[in-house]
């Protein structure tokens, strides 16, 4: 389930905004005792979107985040890309800014 959810956050990168992917994937890799504490911010951020600075946005980002060190997210997560996969057309020239 790992690996899967690994490949289809690969290819959500290939798909975001250089930035945008750039900042997930440093959200993914450093050490569970960075992650747990920024997915749990993010999801608690998510939660309070109806503040200013805020977003629903960061809801999802936290789950991405903490679904490699939660086995329980790991099949929700890996729901949520699939569903964003098939509704989310790709970019013209998406993915060419993203290869250094």
């Amino acid at each position: 389930m790992i690996h899967e959810l690994e490949d289809r956050l690969n290819r959500l990168e290939t798909r975001l905004p250089r930035i945008v992917a750039t900042a997930l994937r440093f959200t993914r890799h450093p050490s569970p005792y960075v992650r747990v504490p920024l997915g749990i911010g993010l999801v608690a951020g998510g939660v309070f979107s109806f503040l200013p600075v805020l977003g629903i946005w960061m809801l999802p980002l936290g789950m991405v985040v903490l679904a490699r060190d939660v086995p329980p997210l790991r099949h929700p997560t890996n729901r949520m890309l699939a569903w964003i996969e098939r509704k989310w057309p790709p970019r013209k020239g998406a993915g060419d800014s993203n290869q250094s």
